[in-house]
C-alpha cells in the first residue's frame, strides 16, 4: 500500500509542478486514453465503462474550451474552439448511441491534435 501512496504522491507532484505546455500534453494523453477506453467499453458491451470514459473525454474537451484565450489566440483559437465544439458534440452522440465509428472519428482528431502539440512542445524546448 505504501508503494501506491508513493505513486499517487509522485503523480500529484508531477501535475502541480508541470508547465502549462506539459499540462496540455497530459490532457491530450488523457483525452486519447479515455476515448480508446470508451471504444473498448463499446466493443465489450460494457455500457458503464464506455459511458464513464466518454464523460472523462468530454470533460477534458470542456476544459480545453474553457481555457482558450480567444483574444490572444486570434484565428487559431477560433478554429480550435470550433473543432473542440464539434468533438464534444460528437462524443456526446457517440456516448448516447454507443457508436464506435463516431468515437473513432473523434479519436482521430484527438490523436492529430496531440501530435501537433507534442511537436510544438519539442520545438519550444529547443
Amino acid at each position: 500500500m505504501n508503494n501506491l501512496n508513493a505513486l499517487n504522491a509522485y503523480q500529484q507532484n508531477s501535475i502541480f509542478t508541470a508547465s502549462k505546455e506539459k499540462l496540455l500534453l497530459m490532457l491530450y494523453d488523457g483525452l486519447v486514453k479515455f476515448i480508446k477506453l470508451a471504444i473498448v467499453g463499446i466493443e465489450e458491451k460494457d455500457i458503464k465503462k464506455a459511458h464513464e470514459n466518454f464523460i472523462k473525454a468530454q470533460n477534458i474537451i470542456l476544459e480545453f474550451m474553457a481555457t482558450l484565450n480567444m483574444e490572444v489566440g486570434g484565428e487559431i483559437a477560433k478554429s480550435l474552439m470550433l473543432l473542440y465544439d464539434y468533438m464534444y458534440r460528437r462524443l456526446v452522440e457517440a456516448n448516447t448511441k454507443k457508436d464506435k465509428a463516431i468515437a473513432e472519428e473523434v479519436l482521430g482528431f484527438a490523436e492529430e491534435l496531440k501530435e501537433t502539440f507534442e511537436e510544438a512542445y519539442r520545438r519550444l524546448k529547443k
